[in-house]
């Protein structure tokens, strides 16, 4: 049952231990597979933490406080989830939440720049993204859109 999960997707350890109890597996027999499963390297929440982080930034354009949540959520312990997220940082965010907008304005040219604009602010604070990183990547959006028209 835990290597067909881990090989659906990488798992955390509380992410697994969690499915065990779901299932009643009791702890007694739990855990020794977990520590076995640890042993083995099948399990190993240093590469989950690095792999998410990697996965949230890139392909969903998640900030740094939306991945270092989600990893808590999945139950990464604090100091990994730390240094996982450690290499993310305010100019990064600005730079994928500038890509990220960058794309969705031109999905949106047809519409009128408040809506587009209110609309841009609450995607992007979904993403995770504070209030000034946001209108920061709204203005340098509008600024390229305006640059690539001439």
């Amino acid at each position: 049952m835990l290597l067909y999960q881990l090989n659906r997707s990488i798992k955390s350890r509380q992410q697994l231990a969690d499915i065990l109890v779901k299932r009643e597996i009791p702890d007694e027999i739990a855990l020794p597979l977990l520590d076995r499963f640890e042993e083995a390297g099948l399990i190993n929440d240093n590469t989950f933490a690095e792999a998410l982080v990697s996965s949230r930034t890139k392909t969903r354009g998640l900030s740094r406080t939306a991945v270092q949540r989600e990893l808590r959520q999945k139950g990464v312990a604090e100091e990994i989830v730390q240094e996982a997220t450690a290499e993310l940082d305010s100019e990064g965010d600005l730079e994928r939440a500038t890509a990220i907008t960058e794309r969705r304005m031109r999905a949106m040219t047809s519409l009128a720049p408040e809506v587009r604009n209110r609309r841009l602010i609450g995607f992007l604070q979904r993403k995770g993204y504070s209030s000034a990183i946001v209108f920061k990547a709204i203005k340098l959006a509008e600024a390229q859109a305006v640059k690539s028209e001439f």
